[in-house]
């Protein structure tokens, strides 16, 4: 099962990727910020 796929497939791939990683990041940056600290009523 593998095909050769050409370097700028690859490098399309690998920056989908690194996209996903980078916007997973920062959602859980976001989360951990809103959870805890702002808007949350626990103290």
């Amino acid at each position: 099962m593998t095909h050769k796929i050409s370097k700028s497939e690859h490098a399309r791939m690998r920056n989908q990727f690194i996209q996903f990683f980078k916007y997973l990041f920062l959602s859980l940056k976001i989360l951990k910020i809103v959870s805890g600290g702002h808007g949350s009523t626990r103290n």
